[in-house]
């Protein structure tokens, strides 16, 4: 969730906070003052665990000050936080039974078109762009990664007549809802002309998904906010369960489910008698549907759902510097440079080997029966993954998992090598089922490892502002090298087309043999009647060069760090070295 800083500046309880400061106070553990010694002394509240403004403090310092020998030097113990109750959904109350389900709604909206920008249209775009134009549509995916940046503002602008919250969540998602109706109307036409003489370029195509994503980062900040004060404190660990529910279904239902819609093949096997040309759904119909369903939504929630009112407050800058002060620690610094090499050596598989699957005919309808296969799956060895990550250190179980996802990039290759000439046969697809299915299970081991150890390193005082800026390093780790990767295939790929025989009295027509290796110059060479044939597949070769820096990098800088790092005190993660001590920036 996103980095939060307060100054209590608006009495709405007996103690002199609003109750969702004091919650958010207790979650993310940030502070601000109005100059330096002021949020030092703060901070230093906080940093003993001391709430200035929740009953369990007044409880606290009330058995204090009733004991024979009280003193102000005597050192505070550490209250306890709200306790969390272990029963069912079902035994909640009402009104967090409604809440939580509006946080899945919400959660899943959001999931909706990231699930297209980030899987489906990337398979749908290996029909008209060559490998270096889905590299620059990946960039549409970088808002998700980079949302720490402005989440501090996202928290701390907002009107108090509309609601701290839905301020920003009703106006997102109107420009979501709109942007995807426009895009809807145009998409399909977008995507058969970008690149082409006279149509789009490949930058306006993905400035639109930018935008897209961009709106999704912004919501996720608020919800995430909102999240935190719709359920009871007892009752708040069900906000990562909606979390979860709503975004995994969001994007389950714009990935695999619209795939399999989309595909002709699918629909002609499974739900016609007689074949057609298209599928049973089309990107732009899906985009106009969930467009006026945003709309919907957005008009429902700002008529009936009432946000607590509360006054504005300072603090931007204050969470801005606290992130500056974790960025200058050593240990920092340098499990930022660990994330951010560390899935080099996978990149090749996660972001090319799909794409190319389909280049040699396995079809969308196989890949999506793959993805649907695969995901019980993912969910079931997830659960192990955590019974693991508590049982062995996170980090060496981390280690485990990276060695195990580079020998998926090994084992993806030789699949796609062996790619039957006939088409696709029952065999194979088993082949290409298991294959992702380890692959996927390595990828999840990696994530809850380095979650598990997120958690453990985090300074809770500024809990939201770490883990929000660990998570963004990581997750920026997977999505910059992909650009360059999927660059780096068209770059490595060598493809000749020869002319037909007898040249076509349309055009176009040629004589000449030309490279073809790009997805525009291969439609030309097979509109043209000519065959091209790949001398060299840039795929392999760049899978090679990721496999072998994974290899070095891990064995040379990434196990070794990681696991020192792992051995390190929890002070050697803090900003001050010990409680009495204040933050230097």
């Amino acid at each position: 969730m996103g980095a939060r800083s307060r100054r209590a500046k608006s009495p709405t309880t007996q103690n002199g906070s609003s109750p969702e400061r004091s919650h958010s106070r207790a979650a993310n553990g940030s502070g601000s003052c109005a100059n330096k010694n002021k949020m030092n002394k703060n901070v230093e509240l906080l940093r003993r665990n001391i709430s200035t403004d929740s009953s369990s403090s007044g409880a606290v310092t009330a058995n204090l000050m009733s004991r024979d020998k009280f003193s102000l030097d005597d050192p505070v113990p550490t209250p306890r936080s709200p306790g969390t109750n272990n029963h069912g959904f079902f035994d909640l109350p009402k009104q967090d039974q409604k809440n939580f389900g509006l946080l899945v709604l919400l959660y899943f909206l959001q999931g909706v078109p990231m699930g297209l920008a980030t899987g489906s249209v990337p398979f749908l775009l290996k029909n008209h762009m060559s490998y270096g134009e889905i590299g620059i549509f990946s960039l549409a995916s970088y808002p998700y990664s980079l949302k720490l940046l402005w989440s501090p503002i996202v928290d701390a602008l907002w009107s108090p007549k509309v609601g701290r919250r839905k301020s920003w969540i009703l106006p997102i998602q109107l420009l979501s809802g709109v942007g995807m109706l426009w895009l809807g109307s145009t998409v399909e036409g977008m995507m058969e002309a970008t690149g082409k003489t006279g149509g789009t370029t490949i930058w306006g195509f993905t400035g639109w998904w930018f935008f897209l994503v961009l709106m999704c980062a912004t919501q996720d900040i608020a919800v995430d906010g909102w999240a935190l004060t719709l359920l009871s404190p007892s009752n708040i660990s069900y906000a990562s369960t909606a979390q979860t529910v709503g975004l995994t279904a969001g994007q389950f239902l714009s990935y695999t489910v619209f795939l399999a819609f989309y595909s002709k093949d699918f629909a002609n096997r499974w739900f016609r008698s007689s074949p057609l040309n298209h599928g049973l759904m089309s990107l732009g119909g899906y985009l106009t549907f969930w467009g006026w369903a945003y709309i919907v939504v957005t008009i429902g929630l700002g008529l009936i759902k009432k946000e607590e009112k509360t006054k504005n407050e300072d603090g931007i800058w204050d969470v801005y510097k606290i992130m500056w002060g974790v960025l200058k620690l050593k240990n920092i610094q340098t499990i930022i440079i660990v994330h951010l090499i560390a899935k080099i050596g996978f990149q090749a598989n996660d972001g090319v080997t799909n794409l190319k699957l389909l280049d040699k005919g396995f079809g969308t309808e196989n890949l999506a029966l793959t993805v649907l296969i695969d995901f019980p799956f993912e969910i079931g060895l997830g659960y192990y993954a955590g019974k693991w990550s508590q049982q062995f250190t996170p980090m060496r179980l981390w280690c485990w998992g990276f060695m195990g996802r580079l020998l998926a990039a090994v084992l993806a290759q030789i699949t796609v090598a062996i790619f039957p000439a006939g088409g696709v046969t029952s065999w194979y697809l088993l082949v290409v089922i298991a294959e992702h299915i380890f692959s996927t299970f390595t990828n999840t081991v990696m994530f809850v490892a380095v979650s598990a150890f997120h958690a453990r390193i985090a300074d809770p005082v500024i809990g939201g502002t770490y883990m929000t800026l660990l998570a963004t390093v990581c997750n920026l780790g997977g999505t910059f090298p992909r650009f360059f990767v999927l660059r780096l295939v068209d770059y490595f790929t060598s493809a000749t087309c020869t002319p037909p025989a007898t040249p076509p009295k349309t055009s176009p027509s040629f004589t000449q043999p030309f490279s073809c290796a790009n997805q525009h110059e291969k439609e030309l060479c097979i509109a043209g009647g000519g065959t091209c044939d790949m001398t060299r597949d840039g795929y392999y070769i760049v899978n090679i060069i990721c496999v072998a820096l994974g290899v070095a990098t891990f064995a040379l800088f990434i196990r070794p760090k990681v696991l020192q790092l792992q051995s390190l005190p929890l002070r050697a993660w803090r900003l001050a070295a010990s409680p009495s001590s204040s933050l230097k920036y």
